[in-house]
């Protein structure tokens, strides 16, 4: 017997002389819950807009006490795992609001978990405050170098770490006065750039009792979409010779310089054979310092990426090869240390559409006057970008996208469910890790990006708290996407945080000079006597240190005391 299409027994049913009185009172009953159930949805629909409501208002009010955080922060312009003030400043923050702070966790000190609430759900939110290297400007709309500083916020984690420290507040004040059960935890990640600060945390089963973790970006305009970025790995690569008189006696040498040379020409061949998707990118770090002198020691620092981590293992492997054939060329020796490696990001869409949602309903921002003048004279200086101030304004349509950049956000996607957005920080048209990202992250531009990105991490969480099937459906499509046999393996391998990654960017300065003796403490984990005389330094005598920093990197250091008063050459 063929199937009734739906309602077609009830249009019968009223044409018939005589009808069944049961299934009548049946269908009332169901018609009359389907009503009810519209009723209390939208009632709880309501609800939910109210508290939302309540949650943008909040942090509306205070915008300035977040904006001052942010700024704070892009002053102090800290690299990363030397993120010392910036993430002192976010913990104080979220402790005075009643958060339990854990610090220094995974073995990073500048790491930490805050969290506030009891039971389930468990959503976390991610804080980043590292600055890149080798880049300063002004907060101005033309190129303005900083003498005082050596980095600079170009990625805008600053905003990042402020604005995620104000969404985990405001939803910390609304299940405080709700009594909503749940847990609403702010993970403080060092080192995004290059350092892999939230392998460490995964790695160390930080995030294993969370249901869904969000995130955020600053970029040039807003949108939370699903999508996906390339896995990365990255090594230094070091070449040892033999020193030896460039003209009178090369023979005697062993280039190290040789060996870097040698390396980048055969991974410069083997682009030709690669996937398109993949990314290969390197700088030489050190390479000798006199033309005269034959080199013994020679760095180059290598970028690999691709969009599956199988891939990029099979590519990694073949670079490094390249390295070890180049010292059997060459007659030198070569060691590497990897630095860092990142997995790609598994999407959610089921997250990425409460998210678009929330990101929705905050919308954009409109520029005041004296924005909309600084962002005219910045875009003036984009090479081949065409105008698209108003992005700021709009909310992208949904959809998925890739990016050809990295992230350790990655590897956390892979471990739990993840979400994230970006929104409009800078002056549309901008790029990241660009002069003119730091110079509108450090004004009311910037600030307005952050508190859009606050209030729509805050509502997607309050969203997830109220509705709890969300985060049922996104662990089924996050367990579908990652697949049956998969088992997380930190790319990285074993190693501890290279928590030297990014030297201090000082050069032949004495101690006094340096913020609070930072340098020479640093110093001073590793040498504590002169390396002339051998004599002991204390720590109150540190004003009298001479350091000398090549390439990044402590070479020598001079107690100047009567035993000793020569100072070493360069």
């Amino acid at each position: 017997m063929a199937k009734k299409k739906m309602g077609q027994g009830r249009l019968q049913g009223a044409t018939r002389a005589g009808w069944n009185a049961k299934a009548d009172v049946k269908h009332a009953i169901r018609c009359t819950g389907l009503i009810m159930g519209l009723v209390w949805a939208a009632v709880a629909s309501q609800v939910q807009a109210d508290a939302g409501a309540q949650l943008t208002a909040l942090l509306e009010t205070e915008r300035e006490h977040y904006a001052g955080i942010a700024l704070k922060i892009w002053d102090y312009a800290e690299l990363g795992y030397q993120e010392t003030r910036s993430s002192q400043l976010l913990q104080d923050t979220l402790a005075d609001e009643g958060f339990e702070v854990s610090a220094g966790v995974a073995e990073i000190p500048t790491a930490f978990v805050a969290s506030f609430g009891q039971g389930e759900p468990v959503i976390g939110i991610l804080a980043e405050f590292d600055a890149l290297p080798g880049i300063s400007q002004a907060a101005v709309p033309t190129r303005s170098v900083l003498a005082d500083k050596t980095a600079g916020h170009a990625c805008g984690h600053h905003l990042f770490g402020a604005g995620s420290t104000a969404a985990a507040i405001a939803v910390k004040r609304w299940l405080a006065q709700t009594g909503q059960a749940g847990t609403i935890r702010l993970y403080g990640t060092p080192a995004e750039e290059g350092g892999s600060g939230k392998v460490y945390l995964v790695r160390a089963g930080l995030f294993d009792d969370v249901d869904t973790v969000l995130h955020w970006h600053g970029a040039d305009r807003n949108a939370a979409n699903p999508g996906t970025t390339l896995a990365n790995k990255s090594a230094r690569v070091r070449f040892y010779g033999r020193s030896a008189h460039a003209a009178a006696a090369p023979e005697r040498g062993r280039s190290a310089l040789d060996g870097v040379e040698a390396m980048n020409y055969m991974v410069n061949l083997m682009r030709e054979h690669v996937p398109d998707s993949t990314r290969i990118h390197y700088v030489i770090t050190s390479g000798g310092k006199a033309p005269n002198v034959v080199p013994d020691f020679a760095e180059v620092y290598y970028y690999v990426r691709h969009p599956q981590a199988s891939e990029l293992a099979n590519i990694w492997d073949r670079v490094m090869n390249t390295a070890h054939a180049a010292a059997l060329g060459t007659g030198t020796e070569v060691k590497i240390e990897t630095m860092h490696g990142n997995h790609s990001i598994l999407p959610n869409e089921t997250l990425a559409r409460v998210m678009h949602q929330s990101l929705s309903t905050v919308g954009g921002y409109t520029m005041t006057a004296s924005e909309r003048a600084f962002a005219e004279v910045l875009s003036q200086s984009f090479i081949n970008q065409p105008s698209v101030l108003g992005l700021e304004e709009k909310v992208l349509p949904f959809g998925f996208t890739e990016s050809k950049g990295s992230t350790d956000v990655g590897d956390v996607s892979w471990t739990v469910p993840t979400v994230g957005l970006s929104t409009a920080t800078w002056v549309p048209g901008t790029a990241a890790h660009s002069w003119q990202a730091i110079a509108a992250g450090g004004t009311s531009i910037g600030i307005q990006g952050m508190m859009v990105a606050a209030k729509t991490l805050a509502l997607t969480a309050q969203a997830l708290f109220l509705a709890p099937r969300h985060l049922d459906a996104a662990a089924v499509e996050f367990e579908q996407r990652r697949g049956p046999d998969f088992v997380y393996d930190a790319l990285l391998g074993d190693r501890a945080p290279p928590l030297d990654y990014r030297p201090v960017s000082y050069t032949h300065l004495r101690a006094h000079e340096t913020d609070s003796y930072l340098v020479c403490r640093l110093l001073l984990e590793k040498i504590k006597s002169c390396l002339r005389c051998k004599k002991d330094i204390k720590e109150k005598e540190l004003h009298k240190i001479v350091m000398y920093v090549v390439q990044e990197k402590f070479t020598e250091h001079h107690y100047e005391h009567v035993e000793c008063p020569e100072k070493f050459t360069i």
